[in-house]
């Protein structure tokens, strides 16, 4: 659908009527969806009837006038509306606002009703308006909660391929953001006499409390979940906008005759809409189109009517339900698995196929035990310790059971046979391993042989070797000291001849002896004699 086809639909229409209590698709608002190729930002609104969600819707809408903003005590929106227009601020993007049917109409009487068309719209939305009065009770929370547990288990049980999430980052492309917008607010934004944003307020709402016992329990778990539920979260508060009795003729109004602090309000929660709000995305990160949405559509009204959204008058009682019932599942398929991975069929004994059940059964009870909530009468526990499992895993695998019975049932009759054959093998065997060693010790005698006379003749070679350096260094030895000798010997010889020469020259009969080359002021000893005398140290 182009742009222009969109600008042609100049008021909002019904894609849910909600008749008798029963859900029915208009066809004339799915053949507007298929037509839609570009993605699609799906904002959808919920809360109390007569808290001005249509009026929000409207202003998202660029018009003054579209969903039906009521002006008594009769809710005006039945059902969920749809207005299909270009994105403001998304070129070839197309903004799909969704209207709901306030939640608690008295006239109505239906709880089941008000839970289903919130279900829807979260399920539909990538941005999702909780929309409640004056501020953040337990009341509201619990609400929310018990809604986003039901839309997980639809999403879930209607599409597994199509709704299947696959990491962390894929969840937070699925799950919508939230924007909680609180009208009429009354209360001072302060906490521990600090000014806080309207999103400090909302997060500390969500906050969980210290401790273990059932009460904290019963206080965090709604709050742990939504936390989780909604990855991205925001908050808006409102002021009056006008007088009381005005109320009545709030569409026909002009800014001037509103409070500036709420058109002010408004304005910002419209800009953060068209800024933030993300493209409606299917997992493995799919833009949907208009096409997508028709097809979620349909499918989830589907599943509604037939029944598989649990319709129960105990919220708590329910939210029970759910999570066990998804506990149960998670360790059947944990069963499964554990089956699938260590069971080899067909097993030699039924003994052993007993016991990998037993040591499966165990683990899917574990995971059942950590995920269960409020299973006081173990109903659900004790289904996990049938033999039933067992028997619808073999079930499911008949022929590969009868398989695993038959060879039971062989090997139990002929087992005397089987351990008589066993032990003739054993024995063969051995025979035959003992034959290949005496074998192989003959074959390596010569080789040992062989090897102890390469030993001798190695260490023959190293004496040999070790002598003829001996007698060399020996020659050299007597080399050197020969050279010395003659060495000696000459100098001895040339200082006899100069001593003599000495002697035979000088006149004096005193002299005195220095060594040669040295000045006549060191500290050598002196030889004093004369030529008659003989020579002494002094």
């Amino acid at each position: 659908m182009d742009m222009a086809a969109l600008n042609h639909m100049p008021e909002p229409l019904c894609l849910i009527g909600n008749t008798n209590g029963r859900l029915l698709v208009n066809l004339k608002a799915l053949k507007i969806l298929s037509a839609i190729r570009q993605p699609v930002v799906v904002v959808a609104i919920v809360g109390p009837y007569r808290t001005g969600k249509s009026y929000l819707m409207n202003k998202l809408a660029g018009k003054k006038k579209g969903f039906s903003v009521g002006s008594t005590v009769q809710c005006s929106t039945k059902g969920i509306w749809m207005w299909c227009v270009p994105h403001p601020k998304k070129p070839n993007h197309t903004l799909v606002l969704l209207d709901t049917e306030g939640l608690g109409d008295v006239e109505k009487g239906d709880k089941t009703n008000d839970t289903h068309i919130f279900v829807l719209a979260l399920l539909l939305s990538s941005t999702f308006v909780y929309n409640t009065m004056n501020k953040i009770d337990h009341e509201a929370i619990n609400l929310l909660h018990y809604v986003t547990e039901l839309s997980q288990l639809l999403r879930i049980d209607t599409s597994p391929a199509l709704n299947r999430v696959d990491d962390a980052a894929d969840f937070v492309r699925v799950c919508p953001d939230l924007v909680w917008t609180l009208r009429d607010f009354y209360l001072d934004l302060e906490a521990n006499g600090q000014l806080i944003t309207a999103d400090e307020y909302l997060e500390n709402s969500l906050r969980p409390k210290q401790g273990t016992n059932q009460h904290f329990q019963n206080f965090n778990l709604p709050r742990l979940c939504i936390q989780k539920f909604f990855p991205v979260k925001k908050c808006f508060i409102f002021d009056l906008p006008t007088h009381q009795k005005k109320f009545a003729q709030l569409e026909t109004l002009h800014n001037d005759d509103l409070d500036p602090k709420f058109v002010q309000q408004v304005a910002e929660f419209c800009s953060y809409i068209f800024s933030y709000s993300k493209t409606k995305t299917l997992s493995g990160g799919i833009q949907a189109s208009g096409s997508h949405l028709k097809n979620l559509v349909q499918t989830y009204v589907n599943a509604i009517n037939s029944g598989d959204l649990p319709c129960m008058e105990s919220e708590v009682l329910t939210l029970a339900q759910i999570k066990n019932l998804a506990a149960m599942q998670k360790a059947i398929a944990h069963y499964d698995q554990q089956m699938g991975q260590k069971l080899q069929l067909p097993t030699e004994t039924r003994q052993e196929l007993l016991d990998l059940h037993r040591a499966s059964e165990k683990e899917a009870i574990e995971v059942f035990m950590k995920n269960s909530f409020k299973d006081e009468d173990q109903g659900y526990w004790k289904k996990l310790e049938a033999e039933e499992a067992l028997q619808k895993y073999l079930e499911s695998k008949e022929s590969v059971s009868v398989t695993i019975l038959q060879t039971d049932l062989a090997l139990t009759a002929s087992e005397k046979e089987i351990e008589g054959l066993r032990e003739e093998f054993m024995k063969a065997e051995a025979q035959r391993l003992m034959q290949s060693l005496t074998q192989h010790q003959q074959m390596m005698e010569p080789r040992k042989t062989v090897h102890q006379e390469q030993v001798r003749l190695m260490e023959t070679n190293r004496v040999y070797q070790e002598a003829l350096q001996q007698r060399a260094m020996e020659h050299q030895l007597q080399e050197e000291v020969k050279r010395l000798k003659e060495r000696f010997q000459a100098e001895n010889r040339q200082l006899h001849n100069e001593l003599q020469n000495l002697l035979r020259n000088d006149s004096p009969n005193d002299w005195i002896l220095r060594p040669r080359g040295e000045d006549t002021t060191s500290n050598w000893p002196q030889l004093r004699g004369t030529k008659s005398a003989p020579v002494e140290w002094c």
